[in-house]
């Protein structure tokens, strides 16, 4: 027997040919190939900072004087924070911090100046959004020596002696929401949206695809019953799976790793089934455009995968660039991820929520409609 009874370059040319074929005919396929590692880099690349700047930060200016504006001023200049405006009172300050609208608010007191002159050490308050330690971490660690140096210029001649002193001023640094910096207070409710978002698209776009692939939809079609009670029918078990996986991560949350809960658990698991209808709804588009299984697979996770880099889950949000930070906005899990550790760890109310819904509010109806508007005429 010769070698080529055994292997023939020919046959395996051939195989190889007919790969590449079978390949190039699987455009959604061929698509995941070229495109996944694209999106990676441009994420990876370019969306990703583990070290936030420009965070947005007001003022609550007791005092005017040059040396509150000296400070105002090193802080822009440091790149950790944006001063977007000044408000009156504290109680307007909590209210943006509590709806997630600024990471920091600078509490300059009365008579910071005169207090300053004489050596009496004043107190200057910054307060943050800790409720996602790494976008606060580096910000408060600067913050100290930014103030320390941007005074030292102005501590000449009289005022000479408070610049050699150990400190001139009190800075008292309050992190609000987790001011321990536990980074599981920020994780564990952050996986409630991650995991719904992985599990529902994809067993969504499974169970229809595999229906379609087995032929057994044409069968159940061929019964008096309408596509649209199918349709509805094949969703509901996936939003019930989807508040027992809800209730499952509550508790571990609670009981494991003992994350507070200040917020209604009630209002949470209402507002969530605008967020498992808007992925069952994407599940449902996948199933229309997928032609098998490994299809649907591969466009669900090509969905997952910008959802859980660009929502803030994994890297601070305010960290990545605009046009990032824009594309991240219209997914879903964005805004839920802010619902969710907003109720849990900020109790925050209806109201301070309601920026947040209208946008998944959004998501759900258009995917819907493309979902059901491809269904029906994939099952006509």
């Amino acid at each position: 027997m010769t070698f080529a009874d055994f292997f023939s370059f020919r046959r395996f040319y051939a195989i190889i040919g007919k790969e590449f074929v079978q390949m190039r005919r699987d455009r959604v396929t061929f698509a995941m190939i070229i495109g996944i590692p694209i999106l990676q880099m441009v994420i990876f690349g370019f969306a990703i900072n583990s070290d936030p700047k420009h965070l947005p930060t007001v003022i609550i200016a007791g005092d005017h004087s040059v040396y509150s504006r000296t400070i105002i001023a090193a802080m822009q200049n440091s790149r950790y924070f944006n001063i977007i405006k000044t408000v009156a009172n504290e109680k307007e300050a909590d209210q943006l911090i509590e709806k997630g609208k600024v990471q920091f608010v600078l509490t300059i007191p009365p008579q910071f100046s005169r207090q300053l002159i004489r050596g009496e050490q004043p107190s200057l308050i910054l307060t943050a959004d800790a409720t996602d330690p790494a976008a606060t971490s580096n910000a408060l660690s600067a913050f100290r020596i930014v103030t320390k140096i941007a005074l030292s210029r102005d501590m000449e001649g009289p005022l000479r002696h408070l610049r050699q002193s150990k400190s001139s001023l009190d800075v008292i640094l309050h992190p609000r929401f987790n001011p321990e910096g536990i980074t599981q207070y920020n994780i564990v409710p952050g996986l409630m949206g991650v995991v719904l978002t992985m599990t529902l698209v994809i067993i969504t776009a499974l169970a229809i695809t595999r229906e379609r692939e087995r032929g057994t939809m044409e069968n159940l079609l061929s019964t008096p019953v309408r596509p649209t009670e199918v349709m509805i029918g094949k969703i509901i078990p996936y939003i019930i799976v989807g508040y027992i996986q809800m209730g499952v991560i509550l508790a571990a949350a609670h009981f494991l790793f003992k994350v507070p809960v200040i917020g209604n658990l009630f209002l949470l698991l209402g507002v969530s089934f605008l967020f498992i209808a808007a992925n069952l709804g994407v599940g449902l588009t996948f199933s229309t455009l997928a032609r098998n299984q490994l299809q649907a697979v591969q466009m669900a996770f090509f969905f997952f995968l910008p959802s859980i880099l660009l929502s803030g889950f994994m890297f601070p949000f305010r960290g990545m660039p605009v046009w990032a930070q824009k594309v991240g906005s219209i997914l879903p899990l964005t805004h839920y991820l802010r619902i969710v550790r907003g109720i849990i760890l900020k109790g925050n109310t209806l109201e301070q929520i309601l920026p947040h819904l209208w946008p998944i509010t959004a998501f759900l109806i258009v995917a819907l409609t493309i979902g059901l508007k491809r269904y029906r005429s994939t099952l006509d």
